[in-house]
């Protein structure tokens, strides 16, 4: 599905995130930006051991922010790895929430990305209930698509149908006044 955000697209695609052709694609890292399970396991394992190499030597990256690598082998140009929170309580986590979603967007924009692919930040094991964050990130996304220019496509990635419908309704519900141009 794909939603007009201003002159900019916001796209919802079942699909593998290591296989996106965009100039970006976001690991949801952990803080010490080390290889671990699910997408960023599968991000690290795609884009091959420099990838490591290069998240060893930043160091880490506290929650709410992210920081920028190659992509290596990856057919994106760069990893932006957005250390999101783990689930404790709603509030302070959805500010966290937020902060990785435009830390990745500004990032990318600040390394004239075009296009952009997430991953559901957080909502792995680190346990944060789909719905809201699906609500947090498309309501995020869209907020700063309508008031840039770089990005001209923000795409999400899901790996599972629950994620997928979780961030379909989110997008129903948070862009209801938004163009929907494909489905």
């Amino acid at each position: 599905m794909q939603y007009q955000c201003g002159p900019n697209i916001l796209e919802l695609v079942p699909g593998d995130i290591c296989h996106q052709k965009v100039d970006a694609i976001v690991n949801a890292a952990n803080d010490q930006l080390i290889a671990g399970g699910g997408v960023c396991g599968a991000i690290h394992k795609a884009a091959g051991p420099e990838l490591s190499v290069a998240c060893q030597a930043i160091g880490g990256c506290p929650t709410g922010e992210s920081r920028i690598t190659p992509g290596f082998k990856l057919p994106a140009k760069y990893v932006i790895h957005a250390v999101g929170p783990m689930w404790h309580s709603r509030s302070a986590d959805a500010v966290q929430l937020e902060s990785a979603y435009v830390s990745a967007l500004t990032l990318a924009s600040q390394h004239n990305c075009q296009s952009i692919a997430f991953p559901a930040i957080s909502t792995g094991i680190f346990g944060y209930p789909l719905d809201e964050a699906a609500g947090i990130a498309i309501r995020t996304v869209a907020q700063f698509l309508e008031h840039q220019t770089q990005i001209t496509l923000v795409r999400f990635v899901f790996m599972n149908d629950e994620t997928f419908e979780a961030f379909r309704y989110a997008a129903r519900r948070h862009l209801a006044s938004t163009t929907v141009i494909g489905k």
